[in-house]
């Protein structure tokens, strides 16, 4: 969510190579696509709404009232919703009980909308007080682990909780660290981290700075994982991006597969 739409759609345009297409949701909203295959959506915010430039992660639910009481009986907050946007489905905006921001979803805008193959984006990341405490929230709030057709398997593996989608696909890890809930400063509090791979850093890196962003932390190679830095928008919202590799992010064990022919 932005409050420069088209600012956003030159910023990332030039940052991560998207281009941008209208949605039956209305004007105030863009698919990116990556060479024809979406990667991500970009709202306009109100401009009455007291509500931070942010990316956040919207997981697919089959009942929005159901997850929003689920929340409300784990002691997650629901700040938003649910709200229905037309036909295209029900959104709703909630924090869990550390802070961290996150959406759900019900229904379905685009049916090849994936987290982890492609060029769509790497992985999400949640880095919280307590990664044991949050898969148990999100476990339960969104049925992670409960072995119906479909679900996800939830494992600790390298000092992190992943998600993993029934095939064995990855789709997020969460990592306790060290967060202040009471920060002013975004970067410090518990967030879902949203990554993107871009053909070269340094690159990107020039790009979002030439545009107004700004490089806010920087995490060196290390075994098992990229280099990858943190990027403020010109509008304030935060994003990883690291440099794409061939080989397989052992992270998280999301392949980074080269694009698709025609993305």
């Amino acid at each position: 969510m932005t409050r420069d739409l088209d600012g956003a759609q030159r910023f990332y345009g030039a940052v991560l190579g998207w281009t941008f297409r209208p949605t039956r949701l209305g004007p105030a909203f863009r698919v990116a696509e990556l060479d024809g295959v979406p990667v991500a959506g970009i709202g306009a915010l109100a401009g009455d709404l007291s509500v931070p430039a942010a990316w956040t992660p919207y997981f697919a639910v089959e009942d929005a009232d159901a997850a929003v009481a689920r929340i409300r009986e784990r002691t997650g907050t629901v700040g938003v919703g649910p709200v229905s946007f037309d036909r295209a489905g029900r959104g709703v905006m909630a924090t869990d009980p550390q802070g961290a921001a996150f959406g759900l979803w019900e229904g379905r805008i685009l049916s090849d909308w994936r987290v982890g193959q492609g060029t769509a984006p790497a992985w999400l990341e949640l880095r919280t007080r307590n990664a044991f405490d949050a898969a148990v929230f999100y476990g339960e709030v969104l049925g992670w682990a409960s072995g119906r057709p479909g679900c996800c398997e939830v494992s600790y593996e390298h000092d992190q909780v992943v998600l993993r989608r029934h095939d064995g696909e990855p789709i997020a890890r969460l990592d306790s660290g060290p967060v202040d809930e009471s920060s002013s400063e975004p970067v410090r509090r518990p967030r879902w981290h949203v990554h993107f791979r871009v053909p070269a850093l340094a690159a990107a890196i020039e790009a979002a700075t030439a545009l107004g962003g700004a490089v806010v932390s920087e995490e060196a190679a290390a075994p098992g994982r990229p280099e990858s830095v943190t990027v403020r928008d010109p509008d304030g919202a935060l994003f990883d991006i690291h440099a794409a590799d061939t080989d397989t992010d052992t992270d998280t064990g999301v392949d980074a597969e080269p694009a698709d022919p025609g993305r």
